[in-house]
């Protein structure tokens, strides 16, 4: 029976990547920050499906003392999504190093050493890492400065992986368009959700099914590495 890790896997994009998996065989592990009763309820919901097929295990990814224990915590594991990140605007004027640190700890410090810390795990299973990275890698989105330069970040750390960790081990990423509309602070007006529409080729918002789709895709093909894939629609298209 395989196994999958997802950071951030108890809520949104990363639930979805986690049921997609589970859908597909995976024994399922449910790494949260905050939301340990989301998680524990999508636990439920999947061991109501198959008996003792997820857990959860909580941990901050901005502290490596967190990181080091909740690698050394999994015995067997064949796929590491890097999904966990945090996104809010940072207008350049406005960047302090609290923010710089805020988002690149948990964007690109936190995927890089989990990812180093996992590697004799995955190297006995010739296992994969799939890293969600974003478009605005490589096409920045204006006043989420740190964000950006934080996937662009991932982005380079996917192809630097997939290199350093070959033969044994595959990384590649998934980099998503307009999947999820942001919460709370960063929530959009009606006006700039229908401007972001219009760029997308497709005429419509993607859904988490799509990126989970690609993530299971990218886990099971055995020949692609180094590769990133953006599932937007063909928004790229026209920005």
């Amino acid at each position: 029976m395989k196994t999958a890790l997802i950071t951030g896997g108890a809520q949104r994009i990363g639930a979805q990547i986690a049921q997609t998996l589970h859908n597909d065989g995976y024994n399922i592990i449910i790494h949260y920050r905050h939301s340990k009763k989301t998680a524990e309820i999508l636990a439920k919901m999947l061991n109501a499906q198959r008996s003792d097929s997820a857990t959860i295990i909580q941990a901050e990814l901005s502290n490596l003392d967190d990181i080091h224990t909740l690698s050394h915590s999994i015995e067997q594991l064949d796929v590491l999504v890097n999904n966990a990140s945090v996104f809010y605007p940072t207008p350049v004027k406005e960047v302090n190093q609290d923010i710089w640190h805020n988002i690149m700890d948990t964007n690109v410090m936190a995927p890089f050493f989990l990812s180093q810390s996992l590697t004799a795990t995955l190297r006995k299973t010739s296992g994969c890492i799939i890293n969600i990275v974003d478009i605005h890698a490589e096409r920045p989105l204006k006043n989420h400065a740190i964000y950006n330069i934080s996937k662009a970040g991932i982005a380079m750390m996917t192809k630097t992986l997939a290199k350093e960790l070959a033969p044994e081990i595959r990384v590649c990423g998934v980099s998503p368009g307009s999947i999820l509309w942001p919460e709370n602070e960063v929530s959009l007006t009606d006006k700039q959700k229908n401007k972001m529409l219009n760029k997308i080729a497709l005429g419509k918002q993607g859904s988490a099914t799509d990126i989970a789709n690609t993530v299971l895709f990218l886990a099971n093909s055995t020949y692609i590495t180094g590769q990133i894939i953006s599932v937007d629609g063909g928004r790229t298209l026209n920005q």
